[in-house]
C-alpha cells in the first residue's frame, strides 16, 4: 500500500511511504538538523536511506550532492518516487546496492560527509523475530552490523570528513570504542529524551576521520512536553 504523505513541513516536499513496511520516524528529522553541514561540502552519502527522508530533508540545508544507499529494492523504489516527485533527481542519485559493495564503486577519501539511520538491534539467528522482512532488515542487524557500517565509513570519507548517526543510548559505548577502532574522532554528541524526568533513549553522534581531540556535548533535546505534544525545538525542526 503506497501513500504520499506530506515530509513534515520541509519546503512542500513530499514522500511516498508504505506504512505496512516502515515509515520514516522522528529519527530521521534529528540527524540532518544535527549533521554538520558547511559551504565546502560537495559530497554527501546517506546510508540506509530507505524512502529517502534524510537526503530529501538534507536537499534543503545543502547545495552538496547527496547519495543515498538502500538495499531494498521495493523502499529504493519509494525512495526513487519520491525524489522524482519532487524534482530532486539532479541534486539527489539513488543506488540499490549493499553498503558492504561500497568499496568496488568509490575510491577512498571520496565523501565529504556521511549519514545513517541504521538498525538499532543487534541480529541472532535463534531469535524469534516474527515481523515483516523490510521491518526485520530496517531495525535488526541482519544484512550489515554496526562495525561494517562504521569500517566502510572511514574509507569512503575524506581525511577530516564527517560521520553523524543516529542511534540507541545504550549502544553509545560501543559507538564510541567502534569509532575509535576506526580512526573517527568523537567531536559531538547530543542526548535525546523523550520528556523530562526520563532516561536518554536515543543519541546523535558525530565523529571525524583521523579528527583532534575535543568532544562537545550538546545540551540535552526533550522531544515531548507532558502532554505528549512536541517541545518547541523539535517544532522549529519540523518547519
Amino acid at each position: 500500500m503506497k501513500v504520499l504523505n506530506d515530509l513534515v513541513g520541509y519546503k512542500n516536499l513530499s514522500i511516498y511511504q508504505n506504512p505496512e513496511w516502515f515509515s520514516f520516524s522522528l529519527d530521521s528529522v534529528l540527524l540532518p538538523n544535527f549533521v554538520t553541514l558547511n559551504k565546502n561540502i560537495k559530497v554527501v552519502m546517506d546510508l540506509c536511506c530507505g524512502n529517502a527522508p534524510i537526503p530529501l530533508i538534507m536537499s534543503t540545508k545543502t547545495d552538496a550532492k547527496i547519495i543515498g544507499v538502500e538495499l531494498q529494492k521495493d523502499v529504493y523504489d519509494l525512495a526513487c518516487e519520491s525524489v522524482t516527485y519532487n524534482k530532486l533527481d539532479d541534486r539527489i542519485e539513488l543506488l540499490n546496492m549493499n553498503i558492504k559493495d561500497l568499496k568496488n564503486k568509490y575510491t577512498s577519501d571520496s565523501i565529504d560527509v556521511i549519514t545513517c539511520n541504521p538498525p538499532y538491534f543487534k541480529y541472532i539467528e535463534s531469535s524469534n523475530i516474527n515481523d515483516d522482512i523490510h521491518k526485520v532488515i530496517a531495525r535488526h542487524e541482519k544484512e550489515i552490523t554496526l562495525e561494517e557500517i562504521i569500517d566502510i565509513s572511514h574509507y569512503l570519507l575524506k581525511n577530516n570528513g564527517c560521520l553523524a548517526m543516529v542511534h540507541r543510548t545504550d549502544r553509545l559505548i560501543e559507538i564510541i570504542s567502534l569509532f575509535k577502532k576506526y580512526g573517527l574522532e568523537v567531536k559531538k554528541l547530543r542526548f535525546i529524551y523523550p520528556k523530562d524526568n526520563t532516561e536518554s533513549n536515543m543519541i546523535l553522534v558525530e565523529g571525524r576521520k583521523n579528527g583532534n581531540t575535543g568532544l562537545k556535548v550538546l545540551s540535552p533535546l526533550y522531544v515531548h512536553n507532558e502532554d505528549g505534544s512536541y517541545r518547541e525545538e523539535v517544532l522549529k525542526m519540523f518547519e
